[in-house]
């Protein structure tokens, strides 16, 4: 399955997301992205270091993103969430779920009428997937 059949079908496809992109863990390419959602090189780099960052509470890029929240596709959202292999993030009644793999880092955008829970549950499965393939 090629990366946008991944954006396209599993992620966008389930319903539970509207939006979304799936970049290289190193932060140097966009692999797929749904059409108008483009996360920036220094956005792909700041959630790079807030992933990477050993102290999800307390370290320095950890700290910016619940002090300045979470910038994705020139939008801002308010960290709720920074835990192992993933960072959530809200704007109103709309959202954000950034998963880590070992090579690639998922971005999920749901809208105002899905549930929040859902839309993770959605990304964390097909981060799962691809870690079992060795993605």
């Amino acid at each position: 399955m090629s990366w946008q059949a991944y954006v396209d079908s599993s992620l966008v496809g389930s319903g539970h997301i509207d939006k979304a992109a799936i970049v290289s863990a190193a932060g140097d390419s966009t692999w797929a992205a749904t059409p108008g959602f483009t996360v920036s090189p220094s956005e792909i780099s700041s959630i790079i270091s807030i992933l990477n960052e050993s102290d999800k509470s307390n370290g320095p890029a950890a700290t910016k993103a619940f002090a300045e929240g979470i910038h994705v596709a020139g939008e801002r959202y308010v960290a709720t969430r920074n835990e192992d292999r993933h960072v959530y993030g809200r704007q109103g009644r709309t959202g954000i779920c950034i998963v880590k793999t070992k090579q690639a880092i998922l971005v999920g955008h749901y809208g105002e009428n899905a549930q929040a829970g859902n839309a993770t549950q959605t990304v964390e499965a097909l981060a799962d997937y691809l870690i079992g393939l060795g993605y």
